[in-house]
């Protein structure tokens, strides 16, 4: 017996936090019957509907993509803007992002149909480092990277620290490359970030997701995660968590 939203997520519909608000809503069925409590389970022989169309259990799978700029962390824009699950035209399960990255920063973004799997890795008390080189604007005093490492005020609210490295500077250009690393994902982080000591980013790659990376990769492509790999981001993500309970 499972809990109806874990079976729901897993059968690539929805993230479970998503699942459980189509069981609020009253959109999901067991065996005929409309179910609107959280904690109900299902065993393997109930029929579960969503909207009224059954859902079936799919493979689970795990993707590393490197995005290109330009294209949105989404399953589908109202704009009519590419879309990362554009460049999977022959997958059959349903998978959808974990987590975003912006439209114009580029880098590595994970994919899967597995809800469970990307509740884990975006859970508000998951610490997973993410790795970021970004082009900037001016070249940036030390006090300045040192504020950043401390945690930087923004609208909304205090970052956690990070770990920031000057790579390069270009005084003729007068720009320069920073690596930073980070473990939260609000909307335009690293940017606002910048912003807030005073330089704009020009460009932006992420490099790094815990321990995966962009090697061997170019812009566009896409790898299977191999079974140990989501093995290990599992176990970085539950270490993670227990750190923080």
């Amino acid at each position: 017996m499972e809990r109806l939203q874990k079976v729901i997520a897993n059968a690539g519909i929805a993230s479970r936090r998503k699942a459980e608000e189509l069981i609020k809503e009253g959109r999901v069925k067991v065996n005929g019957h409309v179910v609107r409590e959280l904690g109900t389970k299902v065993a393997g022989s109930d029929k579960v509907e969503v909207d009224e169309i059954p859902i079936q259990k799919e493979k689970p799978v795990y993707f590393l993509m490197y995005k290109p700029r330009g294209v949105i962390s989404s399953v589908k824009d109202d704009k009519g803007r590419k879309v990362v699950t554009d460049f999977f035209p022959l997958m059959e399960e349903r998978i959808y992002p974990v987590g975003r990255l912006d439209y114009d920063t580029s880098g590595l973004i994970l994919l899967t149909n597995d809800g469970e799997f990307a509740n884990l890795l975006m859970h508000p008390r998951n610490e997973i480092e993410k790795s970021y080189v970004a082009k900037i604007q001016g070249i940036p005093a030390k006090e300045s990277l040192r504020k950043l490492e401390k945690g930087i005020m923004l609208e909304d609210g205090k970052t956690a620290p990070a770990k920031v490295k000057l790579v390069s500077m270009d005084k003729k250009k007068q720009t320069s490359i920073v690596e930073i690393i980070i473990h939260e994902g609000r909307n335009r982080q690293v940017r606002r970030m910048f912003a807030a000591i005073g330089h704009e980013v020009m460009k932006l790659k992420r490099e790094r997701y815990a321990f995966l990376t962009l090697q061997g990769l170019r812009t566009g492509e896409i790898r299977e995660l191999t079974p140990h790999e989501v093995k290990l981001m599992r176990v970085a993500a539950s270490d993670s968590m227990r750190k923080n309970s």
